[in-house]
């Protein structure tokens, strides 16, 4: 039996046959047999449904010093913004208004916002929009502060690993920082019954083969209900300014791969994708992905949450255009639905 078809067959492989199996992603014929099966498996159990995420970029105020993004705490020339509970309530509104029934709470690390003031906020979401999920991305937290958030009503976080390799982890990231302390975030996210997201970025600085073999193994162990990759995009502001931005051909490889690794996850097009190519969202659907995330975030911020160079954020990429969005979708045969959109268990 060929690699493929064991994979096909198994839905995982060892780190040395995904290692073969990643040499082999310039080769058409593999590229097309684990797109079509990847499209096989999507339709198989979400059907030709594209589920939509309204993402709400509230602060990009961050403690921490990632190496390669824009609203590190070390970037002195980011203009720093926070949005007020209100203000937050409001683009909640405007969401609904126009279809959402998935909002995305993402910001950097920022104490300001105190566990009291987002168990306030997740409330007043979850009991002015009852029928919504509510999804955070706001980094490393305690398990008693992913408990309180749990218990006011979130229903989902996402948490991108980065990379699952500890040498390139270090490269990435400042000491004070831990992939081990990452990890265990994750897992203690799926001890309290969120549906948790994690993901990495594809050709980061110093990546191999080898080190995306590792973030597969993870995935396959955490076993989590959605998984955001995108292709590493550098931005001006850091020490990683003049490296090459990822691959959108290896990121739409390894998008048919994790669908098939994980047959009922929630895929997401990404906005970095979008932004290397006019086309990359599609290209994503057609690979195995199978939600998007337009900005509902207030215009005037939109381009201040800046994490890389060059990111959409009019146009498709702005929730108000959702019949520009939902026309391109059915482009290539799909549909934008307004459901929440659960993971299937």
């Amino acid at each position: 039996m060929s690699l493929i078809d064991r994979f096909v067959e198994s839905h995982n492989l060892s780190k040395t046959e995904y290692v073969e199996l990643l040499e082999c992603r310039e080769n058409e014929e593999t590229a097309r047999r684990l797109r079509d099966e990847a499209v096989r498996l999507r339709k198989q159990y979400y059907g030709n449904k594209v589920f939509t995420r309204g993402l709400i970029e509230f602060t990009n105020y961050c403690k921490n010093n990632c190496y390669y993004c824009g609203i590190r705490n070390g970037n002195r020339h980011a203009t720093r913004y926070r949005l007020t509970e209100d203000e937050i309530l409001a683009c909640c509104q405007n969401g609904y208004t126009l279809g959402y029934r998935t909002f995305v709470l993402q910001g950097g690390e920022d104490p300001y916002y105190t566990d009291e003031r987002m168990v306030k906020i997740i409330q007043r979401i979850k009991k002015e929009f009852p029928d919504c999920a509510l999804t955070l991305s706001i980094g490393e937290k305690s398990y008693e502060s992913y408990q309180l958030f749990r218990n006011a009503g979130a229903d989902r976080y996402l948490l991108r690993h980065e990379t699952a390799d500890e040498t390139l982890y270090r490269s990435l990231h400042p000491e004070v920082m831990s992939l081990e302390a990452r990890k265990q975030c994750l897992y203690n996210l799926k001890e309290l019954g969120y549906q948790v997201g994690a993901g990495f970025m594809v050709g980061a600085p110093g990546q191999t083969i080898s080190h995306i073999a590792e973030d597969l193994l993870f995935l396959q162990d955490l076993q989590p209900q959605m998984v955001g990759i995108g292709p590493f995009i550098p931005h001006h502001d850091t020490i990683y300014a003049e490296e090459r931005a990822g691959s959108v051909e290896l990121t739409l490889f390894l998008l048919s791969v994790i669908r098939i690794m994980l047959p009922k996850v929630l895929l997401p097009a990404t906005t970095a994708l979008g932004t290397l190519d006019p086309r990359g969202r599609e290209k994503g659907l057609s690979a195995g992905a199978n939600v998007v995330m337009p900005n509902l975030s207030p215009v005037e911020n939109r381009k201040l949450y800046e994490l890389y160079d060059n990111k959409i954020c009019t146009g498709e990429e702005a929730a108000e255009c959702r019949g520009c969005l939902s026309k391109r979708v059915e482009s290539i045969g799909y549909q934008l639905v307004t459901e929440r959109g659960d993971a299937l268990q």
